[in-house]
């Protein structure tokens, strides 16, 4: 059997990233920059005022207090977004929003809150301000370029764009940013005993859930899912489906027909583009890869564990690796808190619930093992990776673990 390093290094070979794109920053929140950001104009691009008050020279209030507050007249109103300020004269105050231009001269903004002025009222109605406390030079103007200076760097190629770079990117007027485009993988699932939901249920059948799962699975690793339609155990239907609805997608992911049974349909379509191997793993055994038409091909067993599990295992790394992204979940080492067997000959990926006593990260195993109990799976939080060779493992016992809680 090819070992699950030997299969990871086949599958990683197959993914690889797509050209770099430009997108809109609304298209673009999770995707890493494949070139650096410039800023092309100043943050803040010029004075304005960092809080609502009035503007005014530090001077002619360098002797303001509650008990002697020094009164000016107002001799103009600039709210935010204003484009025709008028100097300040000497001897005057101008009331200003927060985020309005400083007008030419003014050398301080006092804070409403150090005034006697109502803001509710009509500017016309307010002909002078009693100011109440003497704010220094400078205070509460926000300076042009003091955030970002017209060409600077402020985003570097490799760096995940989050909500606040992408406010930085919009708040510089970018209309468009270069990033690592998010793979396109359709996926199918195989069976004829499969229906969709809402349809009665036959003798034999069961609801599909794998194509449901593992389409998700691509969107939380960052990647685009496109799923086919459900397949029956027929080789050209399977064939005509695929054909038709892999023209413009990067990855195939099909799940079920590639075991040792009569009825399967991936093996017997594919068989010739396809290479089918057994991974000495638990659950996963039964995996295939190569390329259809061109395209990658990765073919998945049917139980959902098995399937989930290689998702985890061969795909989420080098999906995340072609966005840029870090490929590997956060991987520690946990104390064991029960005994556990595991099969000879296999590399085991078992199903876990990680938590922490006294500071300590602790493990326990959670469910059976059988690929077939997807309800543990969706319950647990990690995955106990236990080495090839180790048939039993004590509690108390170190144990390699993959937080399945984070990325």
């Amino acid at each position: 059997m090819r070992s699950v390093q030997e299969h990871q290094d086949v599958i990683a070979g197959l993914i690889q990233p797509r050209p770099a794109v430009t997108l809109a920053p609304a298209d673009a929140l999770g995707l890493v920059l494949a070139a650096d950001v410039v800023a092309g104009v100043a943050l803040p691009g010029f004075d304005n005022s960092a809080m609502d008050g009035f503007a005014v020279l530090a001077a002619d209030i360098a002797g303001a207090s509650e008990d002697a507050p020094v009164t000016l007249p107002v001799a103009d109103d600039i709210p935010a977004g204003r484009t025709d300020t008028q100097p300040l004269e000497p001897g005057t105050a101008q009331r200003i929003m927060t985020g309005a231009p400083l007008p030419p001269g003014a050398t301080t903004v006092v804070p409403v809150e150090a005034t006697n002025s109502d803001f509710g009222a009509d500017f016309s109605s307010q002909p002078q301000v009693q100011i109440r406390v003497a704010t220094r030079e400078g205070q509460h103007i926000r300076r042009a370029g003091e955030d970002v200076a017209a060409g600077t760097t402020v985003l570097r190629a490799g760096q995940r764009l989050t909500p606040a770079a992408l406010g930085l990117v919009a708040a510089l007027g970018l209309a468009e940013v270069t990033v690592l485009p998010r793979p396109r993988v359709l996926v199918m699932s195989t069976g004829s005993e499969l229906v969709g939901p809402g349809t009665p249920l036959q003798p034999g059948q069961i609801y599909e859930s794998n194509a449901v799962m593992l389409a998700a699975a691509v969107r939380a690793a960052g990647a685009e899912a496109v799923t086919g339609p459900m397949v029956s155990d027929d080789p050209e239907l399977f064939r005509a489906a695929l054909t038709e609805h892999a023209g413009d997608v990067d990855l195939i992911v099909t799940t079920g027909g590639v075991s040792a049974g009569a009825y399967e349909v991936v093996k017997d379509a594919l068989g010739e583009e396809v290479e089918f191997v057994k991974v000495a793993m638990q659950p996963g055994m039964p995996q295939g890869s190569g390329r259809v038409d061109g395209v990658p091909i990765v073919t998945l067993p049917g139980n959902p564990v098995s399937a989930l599990v290689s998702f985890e295992v061969f795909l989420r790394p080098p999906l995340r690796t072609a966005m840029g992204l870090p490929a590997e979940r956060p991987r520690i080492t946990a104390t064991l808190g029960e005994d556990l067997t595991s099969p000879a000959g296999k590399r085991q990926f078992r199903r876990g619930v990680l938590g922490h006593e006294k500071g300590q990260a602790v493990v326990t195993s959670y469910g059976p093992p059988a690929s077939h109990h997807l309800r543990w799976l969706a319950s647990a939080n990690c995955l106990l990776d236990i080495p090839l060779g180790v048939d039993h493992v004590a509690a108390g016992s170190q144990v390699d673990v993959w937080d399945l809680s984070s990325d």
